[in-house]
């Protein structure tokens, strides 16, 4: 087993309870130390396997940050990494990073993504994920009105995750945000 196996062993127990996955995991050398890279998301095997439109809440800082202590615990009170010295980091995945996976895909309803497919690529709000498939909404355009798109899962669709800065709510009206990020309002002793 190597070095990376065993880590991943280690860890997923103590991630389980936080109700987190190892996405990935890598343990690479860097000088006279490795690099530890462990990358959690949020665990959805506890969803009805009939549910495919929840939307599933993303990592905060604070879930990362929780997570990071517990990797951190973990290996310093095991021997899984030996005497050798190691940098740790924890993140969630990116939002720039691929989603090939049905889990990975599911976790993402209710976020803008732009899937490629065999047909071309589409970019609109996910959903649905079901077992063979997935559903966009995807927004009208100057040339095409908006549409609900089914895209077939195969090894050849992947999507990635679009960033949003203003994002309209279930009932089409944009939240008040302030420029601190704040949905409540600007009162007086504010400004």
């Amino acid at each position: 087993m190597s070095t990376a196996q065993d880590v991943r062993a280690k860890l997923e127990p103590v991630l389980v309870e936080l109700g987190l996955v190892v996405e990935d995991l890598s343990v690479t050398p860097a000088g006279k130390r490795r690099l530890v890279r462990v990358l959690v998301d949020t665990d959805i095997s506890g969803l009805d396997t009939a549910d495919t439109t929840t939307t599933v809440a993303p990592l905060s800082l604070d879930d990362v940050a929780e997570a990071t202590r517990a990797v951190s615990d973990a290996l310093d009170t095991s021997d899984v990494m030996g005497d050798a010295p190691y940098v740790l980091e924890v993140s969630s995945p990116g939002v720039g990073r691929r989603l090939t996976s049905r889990e990975q895909l599911r976790r993402q309803v209710g976020r803008l993504v732009e899937v490629t497919h065999p047909g071309g690529s589409d970019t609109g709000r996910l959903v649905e994920v079901r077992a063979d498939a997935l559903v966009l909404d995807v927004p009208a355009t100057k040339k095409e009105p908006a549409r609900t798109e089914t895209v077939a899962l195969g090894p050849e669709v992947h999507a990635v995750v679009q960033v949003e800065f203003r994002r309209t709510g279930a009932d089409g009206a944009t939240p008040d945000v302030d420029e601190a990020g704040s949905d409540e309002p600007a009162t007086e002793g504010d400004i």
